[in-house]
């Protein structure tokens, strides 16, 4: 993650009192921010699923490549300073070293989560509940090359997770 900060230095700096949110999940702003420090929530609805204060972290990555909504909330847990990227399609097709760089974090990002389904696999293989189902996600999540996939829950299929 330094590669990215020590990438991004020449870029304006931006600040954020605690509370205040970066990215609101389900928006379009197609910004990019670049942790310098501080703290950050990564909120899915109001479940927290990971606190971020590693300097040179990324937001808002997978929607500006994917010219997708925010898939989670980025909130301040303390005051921050980040950079601030407008237009992070464009910004990442005209800057590839950046680029690059985020292909490795989302690579390694991927790897762990595909260890991770492989582990749930293996123990859940013989289960005949939902628990059994891993081994279609895993299917499905291998085989979606260049589509959308767009999971749900068994109380909420239609949203995606």
């Amino acid at each position: 993650m330094n590669t990215i900060l020590s990438l991004c230095n020449h870029l304006p700096e931006t600040t954020f009192d605690s509370g205040q949110v970066l990215l609101g999940e389900g928006a379009r702003t197609g910004l990019l921010y670049v942790l310098i420090d501080g703290e950050v929530e990564i909120l899915k609805g109001d479940f927290q699923v990971d606190t971020v204060s590693e300097p040179g972290a990324i937001f808002g990555e997978v929607s500006a490549l994917l010219a997708m909504p925010h898939m989670a909330t980025v909130r301040a847990l303390s005051a921050l300073r980040v950079y601030r990227i407008e237009q992070g399609a464009d910004f990442l097709h005209s800057h590839p070293s950046i680029a690059l760089a985020v292909a490795r974090l989302l690579a390694q990002r991927l790897n762990g989560v595909t260890n991770y389904l492989v582990d749930l696999k293996r123990q859940f293989q013989d289960q005949q509940s939902h628990l059994g189902m891993v081994d279609e996600v895993l299917e499905t999540l291998v085989h979606q090359q260049g589509r959308p996939f767009v999971p749900g829950s068994d109380r909420d299929p239609d949203s995606s997770i």
